[in-house]
């Protein structure tokens, strides 16, 4: 059980962070720079960051790749990380939006897409991997 959850975990994780790897650091950077640049650091806290991954991670599992693969279903799993993606972004950027004086809208919206987004491919993905592997390792019926 617990090596089922963990190659679960592994699996989500690299793709989670592969994902959000390319985002940050080539697509969005320059989007982050221009509207919230005052707000960011020279030097990220890895720490705080990789806290935020570990903890994030396992919610993917617990709450969309895990009742997904129980229901054989991609949408539901899908459905599941877009969902969580949308929820969780929300509370970091809708709070910084209330509390912080010139976080921009647009910073809001953007994040809360993209939570929903990252959360819901690598769910999918994640899902697939471990139906693919499970097919592979199995040999067929007879």
């Amino acid at each position: 059980m617990l090596t089922k959850w963990f190659r679960l975990y592994l699996i989500t994780a690299v793709t989670f962070l592969a994902v959000d790897y390319v985002w940050l650091t080539r697509l969005a950077e320059p989007f982050y720079r221009t509207n919230i640049g005052h707000l960011l650091r020279e030097d990220p806290l890895i720490g705080g960051a990789a806290l935020f991954y570990l903890v994030y991670i396992a919610g993917v599992v617990v709450f969309a790749v895990s009742p997904g693969l129980e229901r054989g279903s991609l949408r539901f799993t899908a459905g599941r990380g877009a969902f969580l993606g949308f929820f969780a972004y929300a509370t970091f950027d809708l709070t910084s939006y209330a509390m912080f004086e010139g976080f921009p809208a647009i910073v809001v919206v953007v994040d809360l897409l993209w939570g929903a987004t990252l959360t819901a491919t690598a769910a999918v993905i994640a899902h697939a991997a471990v139906r693919r592997l499970a097919s592979v390792q199995s040999p067929p019926a007879s």
